[in-house]
């Protein structure tokens, strides 16, 4: 289990926490699956941490930040394995980036998740509209990112963003259990 363990700034990313990313993704190679969650049960995944982002002051700067994590997102997605995205808590920003990186998205029922960038004068640079789009529809895709909709995990399940809701206290557990599921070996994608 990969778990974002920054429950004090909402699982936020920050560059510390994009390269342990690396490190586990490297370390995870040959897993017959991976579950990826977030600690506490506030957040998911808040996204990228805007105490690192306001101190980015160049144009440079914050295209190679966002090209690091876009790659790391390529990294979930391609996974030779399942991934499963165990949304113990909201996934927003980049939070929802992370979650449609993975092949599989399992909600805790009290959570929201969505492509809020757009508050912030900024839209989806980890690769997660396209990914939006396969999973929902461009036309849906285009609606929740460019007005920053956010959605109950129920709507979210219904219109396929989400894939199992749970009870709160469930998700993460069941999450985590599905791996064993999983025959050993690689999984075709």
């Amino acid at each position: 289990m990969l778990t974002i363990n920054r429950p004090h700034a909402r699982n936020a990313i920050a560059l510390d926490t994009m390269a342990q990313l690396e490190k586990a993704l490297d370390a995870a190679e040959g897993a017959n699956a991976l579950v990826i969650t977030g600690a506490g049960d506030r957040a998911f995944v808040s996204g990228g941490d805007l105490k690192e982002l306001n101190a980015i002051r160049t144009e440079d700067d914050a295209a190679a930040m966002a090209r690091r994590m876009r790659t790391i997102c390529d990294r979930l997605a391609r996974f030779p394995a399942p991934v499963i995205a165990a949304l113990n808590g909201h996934a927003l920003g980049g939070g929802a980036e992370v979650a449609v990186a993975a092949d599989i998205r399992v909600a805790a029922d009290d959570i929201k998740i969505g492509f809020n960038q757009v508050a912030l004068e900024i839209m989806p640079a980890w690769g997660g509209a396209e990914r939006l789009a396969a999973l929902v529809g461009r036309s849906r895709a285009l609606l929740l990112a460019g007005t920053g909709m956010v959605l109950e995990a129920a709507e979210a399940e219904r219109i396929g963003l989400v894939d199992v809701v749970l009870p709160a206290p469930r998700s993460a557990r069941a999450g985590a259990r599905w791996p064993g599921r999983w025959p050993t070996g690689r999984q075709p994608k």
